[in-house]
């Protein structure tokens, strides 16, 4: 790792917040452990993940994109693993692309591991990111947190998730750890996992315990998961009726509109917030 100066930003999106950090040409090492101490709350800069800023043409893992999408969200979680996407971290990662100038108002794709993903920037600063489709494998799976288990809905937004229905958010414990998910096999790399209540007709309130990263004040896919979850139990799949579902969901960082449609998309709307910038102490970067 060059010990010269490197420039972050630090962002969120509900509450989830990331260290940006701007590298158009891919000239940067990027260890887990380095990563991983950038995120640490106490000893870094403090974040859920890290969005590595790239230009596609300059990444190996999006060269294929690049024709179609000209950035690449190189994102990893706090633990330094890299992760397919995120979907708070990419209308922050378009926010900071438009305070850049880097991109106009309007409509962009951004590369990312689970595909490319079209982004709107909006005149009233929200931003919605059509999440693509969500796949529900058949696989029954199941979550326990202190002696009480439920049943969990298998949910694919390019990334895994176990979302469960429960009468009580605090039924869902600290979630400092990874809640038991059996059987195991269904998510040999990991899962992102949903506690969910119900707030009212098409609206819910959720926590998450994200891989790598533990409860989180927001996550984008688990929110799009939770919106086609619910909407299943509830008996609406817009594929058969020909009609688009809408879901508020609410979770402890804001709250998230998800709307499900026929063809089977999924777009997710929100903020994105840029609340400083610097830069990294080179002697910082020796020592980590």
């Amino acid at each position: 790792m060059s010990t010269s100066q490197i420039a972050f930003l630090k962002g969120h999106g509900t509450e989830n917040d990331f260290v940006i950090v701007p590298d158009p040409d891919n000239s940067l090492t990027l260890p887990a452990a380095l990563v991983a101490r950038l995120c640490d709350r106490r000893a870094g800069i403090g974040g859920d993940g890290l969005l590595h800023v790239v230009r596609s043409a300059a990444h190996p893992e999006a060269r294929s994109m690049a024709d179609g999408a000209e950035w690449f969200m190189d994102y990893r979680n706090a633990d330094g693993s890299i992760a397919e996407m995120c979907g708070n971290g990419v209308r922050v990662f378009a926010h900071y692309l438009q305070r850049a100038g880097l991109v106009e108002e309007g409509d962009l794709t951004v590369a990312t591991r689970g595909g490319p993903k079209r982004v709107h920037l909006a005149k009233n600063g929200d931003i919605t990111v059509s999440m693509g489709r969500a796949l529900l494998p058949e696989a029954s799976v199941t979550v326990t947190v202190g002696g009480r288990s439920w049943p969990a809905r298998n949910v694919n937004m390019g990334n895994p998730h176990a979302v469960a229905f429960v009468d009580d958010l605090d039924h869902a414990g600290d979630l400092l750890a990874a809640p038991p998910i059996a059987p195991e096999a269904v998510y040999p790399e990991g899962v992102n996992v949903e506690f969910v209540v119900d707030r009212g007709p098409r609206h819910v309130g959720m926590r998450v315990h994200e891989r790598g990263s533990g409860e989180t004040r927001s996550c984008g896919t688990g929110a799009c998961a939770v919106a086609v979850a619910t909407a299943r139990r509830d008996g609406a799949d817009p594929a058969a009726t020909g009609l688009p579902v809408t879901y508020r969901v609410d979770l402890p960082g804001g709250t998230l509109v998800i709307t499900e449609h026929p063809d089977g998309a999924v777009d997710m709307t929100g903020p994105a917030v840029i609340v400083a910038e610097g830069v990294i102490e080179p002697s910082w970067l020796e020592t980590a």
